[in-house]
């Protein structure tokens, strides 16, 4: 019996020992992706801020202007590139929405952001594009790999519709959360007028015949949840500006927008909330049931040497019993 027991014990073992690798590197890329039909909102705030006023083509500071940003997930243009691109993808139709305190549009501009399911990486395909311009994304955008690293990443910035690396400065504590500290600077750059202006008649075409032009610099900062690859906070130092053409009247330059950029509380609270389920449920995959399992295969193993040990040890003599005296014959 303990030869049967001890060779059922060494199956588990090698089943759980097994087991632990596979679902680390088998199964945690296939399992751990974001979701095709995803959909989320966030809402930044930038109060004392600096806003043209285009009916006087002056700057003015106003209380706050509200940049609402939306990435929904699009199921079928997804499934469409899925079949040419061979893996699993996400396609993400986002759209920058920017208000003044009034509530009037200050610009709006949509985004088809496509990639890879689990490494986010950028995927080519039809479609991709930034203000209905297409363009091909190198590096990531929006989010961060699972299991981030303590390194520089490359970030595409969709204003200037570049690439350039994102730094990594440290490790902090947000919110009680350890988190990766990232930082672009995008110098002055001459980008494209938005398609959508907030006055009706002015359009990128007639605002090109003035000669004047559009500049933007910013600084990007990211707390990214390294587990996840989630941004739990964001912020930019954003400035932009109206160079030069007759539009100015004469002046050299008119500061656009001007204002730090910070994620809204509510929206904070949501997010590490919701980062902080997801990263139990990635830690699962990489390094709770792997570990466990492994740590359950060792314990087996040795429990079934211990009694094939048990079972091979010779048995101990049969006690002799004590013969009783015969009786002597007078």
């Amino acid at each position: 019996m303990r030869r049967k027991a001890s060779l059922v014990l060494l199956a588990c073992a090698v089943f759980f020992a097994a087991l632990s690798p596979l679902l680390r590197w088998y199964a945690f890329p296939r399992l751990a992706r974001i979701p095709a039909n995803q959909y989320q909102d966030m809402v930044l705030e930038a109060k004392d801020a600096t806003l043209l006023d285009y009916g006087s083509m002056r700057a003015k500071k106003v209380s706050k202007v509200t940049i609402v940003q939306t990435l929904k997930g699009n199921v079928e243009a997804a499934g469409r590139i899925e079949k040419t691109a061979g893996r699993p993808v996400v396609v993400w139709d986002g759209l920058s929405y920017v208000q003044g305190p009034d509530g009037k549009m200050v610009s709006r501009i949509p985004e088809r952001y496509i990639f890879d399911a689990h490494s986010q990486d950028p995927v080519h395909a039809t479609g991709e594009s930034v203000d209905g311009d297409p363009v091909k994304r190198d590096g990531i955008e929006f989010k961060w790999p699972f299991l981030t690293q303590k390194r520089d990443y490359e970030y595409f910035d969709a204003q200037t519709r570049t690439t350039s690396p994102i730094h990594y400065k440290g490790t902090l504590t947000f919110r009680g959360l350890k988190v990766y500290y990232f930082e672009q600077t995008i110098p002055w750059t001459k980008v494209a007028m938005p398609k959508t202006m907030p006055v009706q008649g002015i359009t990128p075409e007639s605002v090109a015949k003035t000669g004047t032009t559009r500049w933007y610099s910013t600084v990007r900062k990211f707390w990214v949840e390294p587990v996840t690859g989630a941004p739990v906070y964001g912020e930019e130092l954003h400035k932009e500006e109206l160079r030069g053409g007759t539009l100015l009247g004469g002046r050299a330059k008119v500061t656009a927008f001007a204002g730090d950029v910070k994620m809204r509380e509510d929206y904070i609270e949501h997010t590490v909330a919701l980062v902080e389920h997801n990263r139990t449920l990635v830690l699962l995959m990489t390094s709770y049931l792997p570990w466990g399992f492994l740590s359950l295969g060792l314990l087996l193993l040795a429990l079934s040497l211990y009694l094939e040990a048990r079972g091979r040890r010779p048995e101990d003599p049969a006690p002799t019993r004590a013969t009783e005296p015969e009786p002597v014959s007078a």
